[in-house]
């Protein structure tokens, strides 16, 4: 039976701060095929991420009756990429005065002092302050920030945790089909941010596969009510649309994401790179939506 079998390898997401979404369904996923599992939390909300996991307050149950145990947990902004670059009131600010790294370089090396070289890479990470507006209500402080946090973020992180994995090794991001064509309600920048992130994808999976041989691809996830989606205001709608037009009508669940970047991100997909992989019940290949002509 042809398995995946990820024992002995080590993986790192970035993004992870919750239970509901896709970062923490990859990390199931992973776990359950081997690998030992590091994740990087936002610092306003690491204390309260670790206590809820220390006393079992997560959904940490795999589907063969074991049970998602990570190794450790890093402080992680990747707005910033060194320390330097943190200004001075957020340092001492109460929610990141207690961690004395947070920053990419600074966490990759952490990370690579503690485990050594990783051979995986997970960016489960997006923010835009002002996706609630019509692009044309959107300023250009709020642009740029879906920009940093959701694409360049991308862009650094295998700048700096390119250099830690083991040759062979595989980067997964996270992106959406507002990449690729209007989605009334995803605005402030994000769906630039989006197309910016599977631009980058393919630059990087040159780039960074020449340099360490290493892979980079991006899954296409479909609409999802996890925390960070509910937040956006319109996610029951975008599921709602998806069950009514995508060709599969079945629940799109965390757990679709977790299977498919597991094989991605396993030796399984050795020679693939540089792709955008569509995990959404496959609306993406809907020209017109039947609902609307039925």
């Amino acid at each position: 039976m042809l398995e995946v079998d990820l024992t002995g390898k080590t993986a790192f997401i970035a993004g992870v701060g919750d239970d509901k979404g896709f970062g923490w369904a990859i990390a199931k996923r992973l776990n359950q095929a081997g690998a030992t599992v590091l994740v990087g939390t936002w610092p306003p909300v690491y204390d309260m991420f670790k206590k809820i996991l220390e006393r079992g307050k997560l959904d940490t149950a795999l589907d063969d009756g074991g049970t998602l145990e990570i190794a450790d947990v890093f402080p992680l902004d990747a707005v910033y990429d060194t320390m330097k670059d943190v200004p001075r009131e957020v340092r001492e600010s109460k929610r990141y005065a207690q961690h004395a790294v947070f920053a990419l370089e600074e966490t990759a090396k952490a990370v690579k002092k503690k485990y050594g070289k990783i051979d995986i890479l997970v960016h489960a990470l997006a923010n835009g302050p002002e996706v609630h507006k019509d692009l044309l209500e959107t300023s250009r402080e709020g642009y740029l920030t879906a920009f940093s946090t959701s694409a360049y973020s991308l862009v650094s992180l295998v700048q700096k945790f390119g250099p830690v994995m083991n040759e062979g090794g595989s980067v997964v991001s996270l992106t959406y089909l507002a990449a690729d064509g209007t989605v009334p309600g995803y605005g402030g920048g994000m769906g630039a941010a989006k197309a910016a992130l599977q631009s980058d994808t393919r630059t990087l999976a040159f780039e960074a596969g020449r340099k360490w041989n290493i892979r980079v691809n991006t899954i296409s996830a479909g609409p999802l009510r996890s925390r960070a989606a509910r937040a956006i205001g319109f996610i029951d709608k975008a599921v709602k649309y998806s069950m009514a037009n995508a060709p599969l009508t079945q629940d799109f669940t965390a757990d679709h994401v977790g299977t498919a970047a597991t094989f991605l991100l396993s030796p399984l997909a050795g020679a693939i790179t540089g792709t955008t992989m569509y995990v959404d019940n496959g609306l993406h290949s809907m020209a017109m939506a039947p609902a609307a002509i039925e």
